[in-house]
């Protein structure tokens, strides 16, 4: 049993490495440098040093194309595993989830002539699931899933689980900047931040709290001083972690130098709620293509959770 995500997905790169998750690179294009976001923490540095700043907003992304999953999977993954679960950014955001359902066609039709050469034998299959959220929010479904392969569970009984974790998975952005954030939204197409309120939030030093869930990404509050902001948003998923995830597994990221992260307001706080509650607490640097979409120095988080109302 193996795993595949996007890049998009925001885990520690120690994790990924440790259970063998195969990452779908995404290529980025900011002025006239390119970069192969998968996740390496190398390349990640090279962004940051190169001090893109308020120019990133107009880079061009581009997911992990179907030849590409194909030949990922031909060349390498049906060689190495039986059942592979691809966990992508939810599909409203990315036309990774879309390559992926068409590239599982051609994998599954021409698995076994890379397969028998190799004295391999049995049938391969291929799932792929929408986490119906994004970053940080697509990080429980990957982390559940690596529980279930070492529980033993078949790839069915997977397939259920997965889909009730992504259902219930909730991804919290917190950016720093409203105006790049617009000028990215503007650039894709995305109304979901309007003019007024960059201008607003600019002016009063208002910041939003947006959400990926269920498919959808969309302002949730409002808060006042970035500060305040992170300060809020780790309060709140502190509480959560103290209520109860349906995976025990806190995750977060940060846009920038990850020493930054523990820095912020509030973060000890939800330390302390995930140490008395036996939630582990992960950190991962953003990725590049969040970045790029969300704006350097966003704070995110995500986390599996029953159902329930939000008051910011």
């Amino acid at each position: 049993m193996g795993l595949a995500i996007d890049a998009s997905c925001d885990l520690p790169q120690d994790f990924l490495q440790q259970h063998d998750i195969a990452v779908m690179p995404i290529a980025v294009t900011v002025d006239k440098s390119t970069f192969k976001d998968d996740r390496n923490p190398a390349e990640i540095e090279r962004f940051l040093n190169l001090n893109l700043g308020s120019r990133s907003h107009s880079a061009e992304t581009e997911p992990c194309s179907v030849d590409d999953v194909q030949k990922l999977f031909l060349d390498k993954l049906v060689l190495e595993k039986d059942c592979v679960f691809c966990l992508t950014i939810t599909a409203g955001r990315s036309a990774i989830y879309d390559n992926v359902i068409k590239a599982s066609f051609a994998v599954l039709k021409n698995y076994r002539k890379v397969r028998e050469p190799a004295g391999i034998t049995g049938p391969f299959l291929m799932r792929v699931l929408d986490t119906r959220s994004l970053f940080t929010g697509s990080a429980p479904c990957v982390v559940e899933a690596v529980r279930l392969i070492q529980a033993n569970e078949t790839p069915a009984a997977m397939r259920e689980r997965l889909a009730y974790i992504a259902e219930n998975s909730y991804g919290y952005m917190l950016p720093r900047d409203l105006y790049y954030l617009r000028a990215r939204a503007k650039k894709k197409g995305d109304r979901s931040v309007g003019l007024f309120s960059a201008v607003l939030g600019s002016t009063l030093d208002i910041k939003p709290l947006l959400r990926g869930y269920r498919g959808e990404t969309t302002p949730v509050g409002k808060v006042r001083g970035w500060e305040h902001g992170c300060e809020a948003l780790f309060s709140y998923a502190a509480d959560r972690v103290r209520a109860g995830l349906l995976v025990p597994v806190m995750c977060t990221a940060y846009g920038g130098d990850l020493s930054e992260l523990p820095k912020l307001p509030g973060y000890d706080q939800l330390v302390q709620a995930c140490q008395e509650c036996g939630v582990t607490l992960m950190q991962a640097p953003m990725s590049i293509t969040g970045m790029v979409n969300v704006g350097e120095g966003a704070v995110t988080i995500g986390f599996a959770a029953e159902e329930h109302n939000v008051d910011f």
